[in-house]
């Protein structure tokens, strides 16, 4: 039976817009980032439908995810690149996932466990270039990669690659993007000096793999984009197709006379006498309270707006004297190009201020992920 409320997920367009990264990259190995539970859209079905799509990497955040992956059959390369203290080194190393590193404690910790194991730990070292995150600074990245290269020669290690992350790719010509690449080329010398041969080096993100050709290097990494939505504000990628529509089924309506109260604190109040209709989705499911009198909606055919404050399990739409009624479904976000005048979550993020990051991976546990496709 369905439910009342879900997050419809199109695994052909996952697949389709790993296909069309592809080429847009001029054929670059991608990696294609599932971390965040695949930005929100499901981690395992995600991954599978970029792996049929072509991708030959997968990228997770944090190495329980990674793990994740191999639990699931998933044998592609797979690297993790946040590694608190504490962190499950051995069963990664055990299950040949490439570790980030962005510290040179990092590194000794990881080759002690690979020593204590007797395997060769895969890791791929990574340069700050200048986004002053994660990453190994300038003045210690000699350090690093002859203190990597020794332990390449004793078979503890193998450096699989070297890589870095952009702070400003999606404002093409920002002057940081020139700046960080050349710190990247004398990095990927100063490893090669001590005789590092990575399998890849990286640095494209989403945004970088479409406008940065000189970016591209071994390998660029598909994160939003591979979910159908642009990672810079009003740039249009073609070929690529949102993947997630979340949508819920109206619960309720009634009529309201003219000078109604709407949810909490009456932040809207009705100016004629009108028809409500009350959706079952709210914060808890990931709706933002910031779409308050302003959260795109389309309901009966037409785009319409929140009324009221979004409250934790449901909100409000006015429908003016338009026939609609309880089980029809209001669509939050989904693909306008499949269905004109559905909002997308680029909407969303335009009217809140945010990023269509934000937007798809707040949908919460409690909305289901129907798949179709794949």
């Amino acid at each position: 039976m369905a439910h009342f409320a879900h997050a419809r997920v199109d695994l052909d367009a996952i697949a389709d817009n790993a296909r069309s990264l592809r080429g847009h990259a001029g054929g670059t190995p991608l990696m294609g980032v599932v971390k965040a539970d695949g930005y929100g859209h499901g981690m395992l079905p995600a991954a599978r439908a970029l792996l049929a799509g072509g991708a030959g990497w997968l990228g997770t955040a944090f190495i329980d995810e990674g793990l994740r992956l191999r639990e699931a059959g998933i044998t592609a390369p797979v690297m993790s690149w946040i590694i608190p203290p504490g962190e499950p080194l051995g069963a990664a190393i055990e299950n040949d996932i490439d570790l980030g590193v962005s510290d040179p404690l990092l590194l000794d910790a990881v080759l002690a466990e690979a020593r204590r194991l007797g395997r060769t730990a895969r890791v791929q070292l990574k340069i700050d270039t200048g986004l002053n995150r994660g990453g190994v600074g300038s003045a210690e990245w000699g350090d690093l990669v002859e203190a990597a290269a020794r332990a390449e020669e004793t078979g503890d290690l193998k450096v699989s690659g070297v890589w870095s992350h952009f702070a400003c790719a999606d404002e093409p010509g920002h002057p940081s993007i020139a700046a960080q690449l050349a710190v990247f080329h004398d990095a990927l010398a100063a490893a090669d000096k001590v005789g590092l041969t990575p399998e890849v080096r990286h640095i494209a993100n989403s945004a970088a793999l479409l406008t940065l050709p000189e970016a591209r290097f071994d390998l660029v990494r598909g994160g939003i984009a591979s979910y159908g939505l642009s990672p810079i504000p009003n740039y249009d990628v073609p070929g690529l197709r949102p993947a997630m529509t979340l949508r819920a089924r109206v619960a309720l309506t009634k009529r309201v006379p003219a000078g109604s109260g709407v949810s909490y604190g009456h932040r809207y109040v009705t100016d004629r006498e009108t028809t409500l209709a009350l959706v079952p989705l709210g914060y808890a499911d990931g709706v933002p309270r910031a779409a308050t009198n302003r959260g795109p909606v389309l309901l009966g055919g037409r785009p319409r707006v929140i009324a009221g404050t979004v409250c934790m399990d449901q909100f409000v739409i006015d429908v003016g004297d338009d026939e609609v009624t309880a089980g029809e479904y209001a669509v939050l976000f989904g693909d306008p190009g499949e269905h004109p005048g559905t909002p997308s979550a680029q909407d969303w993020a335009r009217v809140l201020d945010t990023i269509p990051y934000e937007i798809v991976t707040r949908v919460g546990v409690r909305v289901p992920r129907e798949y179709v496709g794949g």
